[in-house]
């Protein structure tokens, strides 16, 4: 029998940690970027609104934690969004309140809590830290590209925003194509790790699962996505090319396009 989807390959603790880490990261690219810098994977944001979208999304996320809706809390939009936050003096201060907070909301809450979420998870505060460590990552990864830079992440982690991406978002029906493929398999493969997942298309929906690494599930991919998890990662979160994520697509790139098109996650 197959793993359920919503199985983690990192715990909370693990995802605590690498949210608390990863928000310093990008609060430091940012200030290396400058205000003005544009960012080039969300055009046409400058790091300010990179910042401001950030901070309010740790805020938004941290309050479900605290208050237990039972429901995901509606939000502004995401131009209200960007006209809030702090003055420009303070915003990377400002950020970094949020970012404090959220982190030690989830440190602090009890592994029992119920609230409300939008994907399977093994429990509420396994969702939100899941999320929000791969949430401030990603973003992270956007202050670096702005100030120049290219991130790298641990193996393990990035398999996981992998997962999360391939297994949870990919199963949203908000996410499913409106055009595409009738048929086929897109396969993404981590070489340095060995895990692998295929998406399939049929009758115009995603089907995403885990595979082996074996041959026989590499057998009938009509299009396969291969590098290190990192690459993989920041690739198919539409932060990289393909070049400079060091991945290499082999293939009919049809249904990799048509996911491309389709799984791009907003804030909620």
């Amino acid at each position: 029998m197959s793993p359920p989807p919503w199985e983690y390959h990192v715990e909370i603790a693990e995802h605590i940690d690498a949210l608390r880490d990863q928000g310093a990261l990008l609060a430091g690219a940012a200030g290396r970027a400058g205000l003005d810098a544009t960012v080039p994977p969300c055009p046409p944001w400058q790091v300010r609104d990179l910042l401001r979208h950030a901070g309010f999304i740790h805020r938004w996320a941290a309050r479900h934690i605290a208050e237990c809706p039972p429901r995901v809390l509606d939000g502004p939009s995401e131009a209200e969004i960007l006209r809030g936050g702090a003055p420009d003096p303070d915003l990377i201060a400002w950020f970094l309140e949020g970012y404090a907070v959220l982190v030690r909301t989830l440190a602090e809450a009890d592994p029992a809590l119920e609230c409300g979420t939008f994907m399977a998870a093994p429990s509420s505060l396994a969702f939100w830290a899941r999320r929000q460590a791969h949430e401030t990552a990603i973003h992270r990864a956007d202050a670096e590209i702005a100030a120049g830079a290219t991130p790298d992440y641990p193996a393990e982690f990035a398999v996981d925003g992998i997962d999360e991406l391939i297994m949870g978002f990919g199963r949203r029906r908000k996410y499913q194509p409106a055009a595409g493929p009738e048929n086929g398999r897109l396969r993404v493969v981590a070489a340095d790790t060995g895990d692998a997942w295929s998406v399939e298309a049929n009758e115009g929906r995603l089907q995403p699962r885990r595979d082996s690494g074996a041959d026989d599930d590499a057998a009938g991919a009509g299009c396969t996505v291969s590098g290190s998890a990192s690459g993989v990662y920041l690739y198919l979160w539409n932060r990289l090319d393909a070049g400079s994520a060091g991945v290499t697509v082999t293939g009919d790139p049809a249904l990799l396009a048509s996911w491309q098109a389709s799984v791009r996650v907003r804030w909620s």
